[in-house]
């Protein structure tokens, strides 16, 4: 591996005006990284990456990077891009445990995190670096979120996340495990116990339904609790997925490697609405897709279509009448998730739009001074890369906030 990196890095231009940098949401300096690379510098590099973007280690395999640095690299426009995601990769690999972070003077004033995905990660890492006391509470038992429960194992390594829980409890963070706030304890328990700031990343953990007859049969599962814990399941051989995102495309994978013979995706458009990658992956390792498709019903024999029709140019003309069984052991509903009700419900003054997202402005802060919140409980499910970044800016609210405070 160690020579194709090499390689690559020895093809960067070196560009003046970076467009790879421009097409990273986390405005990574790409050049930068590379020119220390070629210069041997490797510790220096993965200082720059993981204070640009703490998660650079994770965004280095997960990233949509054919949309982001590598897509917007000159080189790809007559050939193939540079490989950035495979430097930045090696590089952070590298130097993740050899990151010495420095703490400022402790400022003797408590910061509760509420859920420990990307977002938690992020503001507990940045702000436990400007010497604030950092508690991060988590419903399930281990951190990650998103990236621990809802990414297969092929896609990312659960010992990298480990490694961060490692990082963090080397910055003196606390980990409090298998605790929902909103349960046992509130919000209003965190103030009454001194925390001067608090802050809300508890993702998008409820999947979104169809809305359809059927979406109760025993034979009936949605992706988001199907990738929380694969084992539990048994799909059979033949199995549907309605969606055709990343969520899809990793739910395709996982059960072809838990055994299923035949997987087939399902979408009323006319493409994939995943990356191109994670959808070739997929017909690598045996989906099937099948495109046009209005889901009408869902019975114990296997979902029920209606064909779209579109014209030559993609435009919808109609939907026919006649209803087709597609026969399948297990059907599994992959169209997104949206968040959770529980600290709404048990906070007053805790403020959700019309989409049950937690509403705040621009900078992270909700209808409750004091109270932060970022990543997908605020956008909907998005990137980790975008959590990152967004969260960057709230960290920076936060302190401002809490250096106010007497």
């Amino acid at each position: 591996m160690m020579i194709h990196e090499i390689d690559e890095a020895k093809r960067c231009l070196n560009c003046k005006n970076p467009l790879c940098k421009k097409g990273c949401p986390i405005q990574t300096s790409i050049p930068t990284m590379i020119q220390l690379f070629n210069e041997g510098k490797l510790q220096e590099a993965g200082e720059m990456l993981f204070e640009n973007n703490p998660l650079s280690l994770v965004c280095s395999l997960i990233c949509n990077h054919e949309k982001q640095c590598e897509g917007n690299c000159i080189l790809g426009r007559k050939g193939q891009p540079v490989h950035i995601s495979t430097i930045e990769n090696y590089i952070s690999d590298t130097c993740f445990e050899r990151i010495k972070i420095n703490h400022e003077k402790n400022k003797d004033k408590k910061v509760a995190v509420i859920g420990s995905g990307p977002a938690g990660i992020t503001i507990a890492i940045i702000l436990a670096q400007k010497g604030y006391d950092i508690t991060i509470f988590d419903a399930k038992d281990k951190i990650g979120g998103i990236l621990q429960y809802g990414i297969p194992e092929f896609r990312l390594s659960k010992s990298i996340l480990e490694r961060y829980r490692m990082k963090l409890l080397e910055m003196g963070i606390k980990i409090r495990p298998n605790t929902a706030i909103g349960e046992a304890l509130t919000i209003q328990d965190l103030l009454r116990d001194g925390y001067k700031s608090i802050f809300i990343g508890t993702g998008v953990w409820k999947p979104k339904t169809l809305g359809i007859k059927g979406e109760s049969l025993g034979n009936v599962h949605f992706a988001i609790d199907y990738l929380k814990n694969p084992s539990a399941y048994n799909l059979g051989e033949k199995v549907a997925i309605i969606g055709m995102g990343n969520s899809a495309m990793d739910v395709a994978r996982t059960s072809i490697r838990n055994g299923a013979r035949d997987v087939t995706l399902y979408a009323r458009g006319l493409k994939w609405t995943s990356s191109v990658k994670e959808a070739e992956y997929a017909k690598l390792d045996g989906a099937k897709f099948e495109f046009a498709k209005n889901i009408v019903e869902i019975t114990d024999e296997g979902p029920v279509f209606q064909n779209i029709i579109y014209d030559e140019e993609g435009n919808f003309v109609k939907i026919e009448e006649d209803k087709i069984l597609y026969p399948a052991d297990s059907t599994i509903v992959s169209i997104s998730q949206g968040p959770k009700s529980r600290l709404v419900n048990t906070t007053e003054g805790l403020k959700a739009t019309e989409q049950g997202l937690l509403q705040t402005d621009e900078k992270g802060n909700t209808t409750i001074s004091g109270i932060f919140a970022a990543g997908d409980v605020v956008l909907g499910a998005k990137t980790v890369v975008e959590a990152v970044a967004y969260s960057k800016t709230v960290a920076q609210c936060m302190d401002e906030y809490m250096q106010g405070l007497s």
